[in-house]
């Protein structure tokens, strides 16, 4: 019983969770983890071939699958690499890259899958529905953030969305290099002014006469 009371009041607080694992290929930061072992926040779980783990937190619990990369953050999950099963009454959410899985009604029993590979993230709805929230890597974009940025994927429906949301079009509006910085910054103005000062003395002050072509 002194055994099994700790486990259990750790169960009770929803920052911190259980993870049950078959003792092998199962590390958490970076160690090797017995069969169950306490989750705090910030926690990291990574699965190998052909193993598996299984989160349990009060109102939730969360299926690893093999080779999968899951950092442990209370109320969410942050899927680095690989794909999680949740289950959940208490709105436990999933991120991953920019994008945030969330129940619908996080009061209710929600079940989801999220699956991250090379980049693309599906999303499985089994029961109930989940939003799907972008937030672009731009802190500019955030404030303006609207609505149009979040899908909802319906009970029994899956959608796919790039985890690099934005990258692209904001790599895209940009000069390459930092050319347009560069070109902008005060010394390349005035490094640009005084070569054109150079210049137009070199051709009208060598000679007191006009340059004609037959005197060059």
């Amino acid at each position: 019983m002194a055994m099994i009371l700790p486990v259990s009041a750790l169960a009770d607080d929803v920052t911190a969770a259980i993870l049950r694992n078959s003792g092998i290929g199962v590390l958490v930061n970076n160690n090797p983890a017995p069969v169950s072992v306490a989750l705090f926040p910030d926690d990291l779980i990574e699965t190998q071939k052909d193993a598996v783990a299984r989160i349990e937190v009060t109102g939730s619990a969360a299926e690893i699958t093999a080779e999968s990369v899951v950092q442990f953050e209370g109320d969410e999950l942050v899927l680095e690499h690989g794909g999680v099963s949740v289950y959940t009454a208490r709105g436990l959410r999933v991120r991953v890259g920019c994008l945030t899985m969330t129940p619908v009604n996080p009061s209710i029993e929600t079940q989801y899958e999220v699956i991250d590979r090379e980049g693309r993230v599906t999303v499985h709805a089994t029961k109930s529905d989940v939003y799907i929230d972008a937030r672009s890597k731009n802190p500019k974009d955030v404030k303006k953030q609207t609505q149009s940025s979040r899908d909802i994927v319906r009970e029994g429906e899956q959608q796919s969305r790039e985890e690099k949301c934005g990258g692209a079009y904001n790599m895209a509006n940009r000069a390459p290099g930092g050319i347009g910085a560069l070109i902008n910054s005060p010394y390349a103005i005035w490094t640009g002014a005084a070569g054109i000062g150079v210049l137009t003395c070199w051709v009208l002050c060598r000679t007191d006469n006009p340059a004609s072509p037959a005197k060059p």
